[in-house]
């Protein structure tokens, strides 16, 4: 019985000693071992053995980048007000031994560290250039925090401001000052968009009145180029045909009809020459020994016109055709130009006629009335 128990306790003992001789360190882990309270060595990533009972691992460092989130802290800028900042800090250990032994928390190190240089820093900036120079404060801070901590085998990598957060009532005035410039720029905007509209409208009516001008003129310019060949081809077309009294004195006769024609025609004034023109045509046709009376403003007799549609003119009749349609054609471009006349040059109505003198009543009997004045 007794050597069961003395057997047990030693294998209890051997078990202890080699648990403790024996070290296995993970990966991107240091630890500090220490012999008799004395630094001994660093312990890296890997297998390790120790004398059992006379080393004592002290602590064991993470080797890895460490993120640290301070809370906020109230910082007084160079325009005295009072704004809260966040910050981060990225950091990772290179001395085990240093961050071991040269100081005894350097979590809380860096954070008193990092409060104290921000409060430095930023007390010498004012409240724009505070939110307008983050990179500026991060650069500082990193530059003051890895001095300070490279003694103590830390590296820092970057620092970050979180958030930074004025008092309540100057975040309200921001925020009118920020609506009002926003305001100010979208009135401009509208503004110039007005601007800009009206200029384009005005250069739209522009350019169109001295469109509708330029073909107004050509319109004129054109009308009056047809109006100057008609009249040019009606006066070329007169003196082609050499019209005699004949001719005349037939353009009258028909023209008459249309003279009378219309139920409004109370009176239709017959031109002295047509008198004239008649008995032209009765000399032509013979008549030349009837005494009809119509040069002396005496009433003709009924056998003036007897014998106008006897086809007895000398002229062949093509000749008299040709002479008779260019005649009729002259004359109806000498009425629309006349008309386009009395409209006047701004396309008005033209002036009244002066009034036509009392005309004399048709006879009933076809007689021609007396020549007179009229």
């Amino acid at each position: 019985m007794l050597t069961t128990i003395v057997l047990v306790l030693v294998v209890i003992v051997v078990a202890t000693t080699i648990i403790r001789a024996v070290r296995i360190v993970q990966q991107a882990t240091a630890v500090i071992i220490e012999r008799l309270g004395k630094y001994q060595k660093t312990l890296n990533a890997g297998l390790h053995f120790l004398v059992p009972f006379i080393d004592r691992p002290r602590a064991t460092v993470d080797l890895r980048e460490q993120v640290v989130s301070f809370p906020p802290q109230p910082v007084i800028t160079s325009d005295n007000l009072v704004v809260s900042i966040d910050t981060v800090i990225y950091f990772q250990v290179t001395d085990p031994k240093a961050a071991t032994y040269e100081i005894a928390n350097f979590i809380q190190g860096i954070e008193q560290l990092t409060v104290t240089t921000l409060r430095n820093v930023i007390g010498s900036m004012d409240l724009e250039q505070t939110l307008t120079s983050r990179d500026q404060i991060n650069g500082q801070l990193r530059g003051v925090l890895d001095e300070a901590t490279g003694k103590w085998g830390i590296r820092v990598n970057r620092v970050e401001l979180k958030a930074i957060d004025p008092p309540a009532s100057v975040q309200d005035s921001m925020e009118k000052q920020m609506r009002a410039e926003r305001d100010r720029r979208a009135a401009i905007l509208t503004a110039e968009g007005v601007k800009q509209s009206a200029i384009l409208t005005a250069e739209g009516e522009k350019q169109s009145a001295i469109l509708t001008a330029e073909g107004q003129a050509q319109s004129a310019i054109l009308k009056a180029q047809g109006e100057s060949r008609a009249i040019q081809q009606v006066f070329e077309a007169i003196h082609k045909g050499n019209p005699d009294d004949k001719l005349l004195a037939y353009q009258y006769l028909q023209v008459l009809p249309q003279i009378a024609r219309g139920q409004s025609n109370k009176m239709w004034i017959v031109p002295s020459e047509l008198t004239e023109a008649l008995s032209g045509i009765g000399r032509a046709l013979g008549g030349q020994g009837r005494d009809t009376g119509g040069y002396k403003g005496e009433p003709m007799g009924d056998d003036a016109f007897g014998d106008i549609g006897a086809p007895v003119l000398e002229d062949p009749a093509e000749a008299l055709e040709r002479a008779k349609a260019e005649a009729a054609g002259a004359t109806r471009d000498a009425e629309r130009a006349e008309q386009t006349t009395r409209r006047g040059p701004g396309g008005g109505a033209a002036p009244p006629a002066p009034p036509a003198p009392p005309a004399s009543p048709s006879p009933a009997d076809g007689s021609e009335p007396p020549r007179g004045d009229a």
